[in-house]
């Protein structure tokens, strides 16, 4: 249980975090199909109104881990699509970004998207993310991965879904017969200044006019605050934060942070002096850096 003080010289503002980790990944260099990974894209993991659920599987070709990191593609619980080709592309080190990293070093990455705001709202993502979880396990084997070695990291609304998953997981039964009687608990959890608590800014008429995924009965929003729902059991977490967001103030990762003490839970809350909504530079790579850490010892 860490409380980690990171200094910085720049303000990196930015809205919408996922957008920050995949938009930018576009102008990298790299061919579309090369050896070090394989790609398959747009799995179903399952269906709403008549609309597919999906997630990418990127596979490491050499010295696979058996390990797989989920990635909640979501900024503002809107959940985009991206070519998976154009997101992990390439393999040289001085070109990396994150997820390039991840497959490079073993673990098998899995690009999950929701059912998007503004048709969506919260806890119909986080009963997404949950399935897609739980779709992962049941099909382990055909992924090449342990499903009892599942990390999940995210961004903002990314990371609050993360945490919802490393809060709320349930173990299932041991030989599933089905997704749905899969367990949903995920092994370690990575959060990029995670919205913890939603009531207060469901509060607020312009937060969720802009946030409109934020647009449900406000008695349901402790039912999707992973600050409340804190237990023992919980997945070991890691919280980064910057000590100037506006929109995801700092005291969100503060409280989970003391309420994953208060119960025992293994965490660390990493605090990025000078830092908004968005790390840049020098801080994303320490934030990539502790990020890959924590994955290689809690996986």
């Amino acid at each position: 249980m860490k409380l980690e003080v990171l200094k910085t010289k720049h303000l990196f503002p930015c809205m919408k975090f996922v957008w920050l980790m995949v938009m930018t990944l576009l102008v990298r260099d790299g061919s579309a199909d090369q050896p070090w990974r394989t790609i398959s894209p747009d799995v179903v993991y399952g269906h709403k109104d008549g609309l597919a659920l999906t997630y990418d599987v990127v596979t490491p070709t050499d010295d696979g881990k058996g390990k797989a990191v989920l990635f909640m593609v979501s900024g503002g619980w809107v959940s985009r699509w991206q070519p998976p080709e154009a997101v992990v592309r390439s393999r040289l080190p001085e070109k990396r970004n994150l997820f390039e990293k991840l497959v490079k070093q073993g673990y098998t990455l899995i690009l999950v998207r929701h059912g998007s705001s503004p048709r969506y709202k919260v806890p119909d993502a986080v009963k997404d993310v949950r399935l897609a979880v739980k779709h992962v396990k049941f099909n382990a084997e055909k992924l090449g991965i342990d499903p009892d070695s599942i990390g999940v990291c995210g961004g903002s609304a990314g990371g609050h879904l993360s945490l919802m998953l490393g809060t709320t997981g349930t173990d299932g039964i041991k030989q599933p017969s089905s997704v749905l009687t899969a367990g949903s608990r995920v092994k370690a959890v990575v959060a990029y200044f995670p919205p913890t608590f939603l009531k207060k800014y469901m509060e607020d008429p312009n937060f969720v006019r802009n946030f409109p995924a934020l647009d449900f009965g406000i008695e349901k929003a402790d039912q999707v605050s992973p600050l409340f729902k804190v237990t023992a059991d919980d997945a070991p977490t890691l919280l980064i934060h910057g000590d100037q967001d506006k929109l995801v103030p700092l005291v969100h990762s503060e409280k989970i942070h003391k309420a994953f003490e208060k119960t025992g839970v293994q965490h660390k809350l990493i605090v990025i002096k000078g830092a908004a909504h968005g790390f840049g530079g020098a801080d994303g790579q320490r934030a990539e850096t502790a990020l890959l850490r924590w994955f290689d010892e809690n996986l």
